[in-house]
C-alpha cells in the first residue's frame, strides 16, 4: 500500500488539479491520499475534503512539519511526498513504486518538468534533473520534496524529515536515508510542477537565489531561513 502525502497551506488554485491526477492512476493496488493543512484561509481544505482519505490540521508551521504529520497517520509501507502544485502522470504510482520490489531499494524519485511550455523555463528543469542524476550517480542522492517516495520503516528509521531545516529539508532528508540503502531515478515517468517561484522572481534572481541556497548548504552547511526563501502563493 502507498500513503501519498501533500502539505498543503493557501493552494485553492493548485490542489484539485494534482488530487484529480492521483484519482486517474493506473496503479492496481491499494492506495490512499493525505493533505497535511498548515491552517490554510481559503479554500483548500474545502476541495481536498473532496478528493482526499485524509484531511489533517498541522498547526505547526513548515513544510517539514506538514509531511511528518501525514506520515504519522499514514498506513502505507511506501510513502509518497509530493506538492499541493506537482502533478503525476497517470502512471506515476506504478513507475515509482517499482523498483521497491528490490530489498535494497530505500527511496525513488523521477524527472521534473514544468507545466510552462517556454524553452527559457524548461532550461531550468532540465539543468536540474541533469544535477539530481548526478547527484544519485555519485551516491550522494539530492531529491526534492515535491516528488520523493521512502520506505516508511526506513522514514521511520531516520526520524523523517528535520523540522529544524526551514529549507533544503528535502536534501538532509535523502542525503540520511541514502545511507541505508539505494535510492533510484526512475526514467519512465515524470512529474509536471508549478514554475510560479521563476515567474515571481524571475530567471536571473532565482538562479541567484537557488546557487546561494545550494553552496550555503554544501560548503558552510548553513540553509536559508524562510526570510531568505519565502513561500510562493
Amino acid at each position: 500500500m502507498i500513503s501519498i502525502i501533500i502539505p498543503t497551506l493557501n493552494e485553492e488554485k493548485y490542489i484539485e488539479s494534482t488530487l484529480k491526477a492521483l484519482k486517474n492512476q493506473d496503479y492496481k493496488e491499494k492506495y490512499e491520499i493525505i493533505v497535511a493543512d498548515g491552517m490554510s484561509r481559503d479554500n483548500t481544505i474545502r476541495i481536498a475534503k473532496k478528493y482526499a482519505d485524509k484531511v489533517i490540521l498541522v498547526k505547526k508551521k513548515g513544510i517539514a512539519e506538514g509531511r511528518n504529520a501525514g506520515a504519522k497517520v499514514a498506513k502505507g509501507d511506501i510513502l509518497l511526498f509530493i506538492d499541493a502544485d506537482t502533478i503525476l502522470l497517470s502512471n506515476g504510482l506504478s513507475e515509482l513504486t517499482k523498483p521497491f520490489e528490490k530489498k535494497s531499494v530505500v527511496g525513488s524519485t523521477c524527472y521534473v518538468l514544468p507545466v510552462s511550455q517556454k524553452i527559457h523555463i524548461f532550461l531550468h528543469y532540465w539543468v536540474f534533473n541533469l544535477f539530481m542524476k548526478r547527484s544519485i550517480d555519485s551516491g550522494k542522492p539530492k531529491l526534492v520534496g515535491l516528488c520523493c517516495a521512502y520506505r516508511r520503516n526506513i522514514f521511520e528509521k531516520v526520524k523523517g524529515f528535520n523540522e529544524n531545516l526551514d529549507t533544503l529539508e528535502d536534501f538532509d532528508l535523502s542525503k540520511r536515508i541514502s545511507k541505508l540503502g539505494k535510492i533510484v531515478l526512475v526514467n519512465t515517468t515524470f512529474v509536471l510542477t508549478s514554475h510560479r517561484r521563476i515567474e515571481k522572481w524571475g530567471e536571473i534572481k532565482t538562479i541567484e537565489k537557488y546557487l546561494k541556497l545550494f553552496f550555503n548548504y554544501r560548503l558552510r552547511g548553513k540553509v536559508m531561513s524562510t526570510k531568505e526563501y519565502k513561500p510562493v502563493r
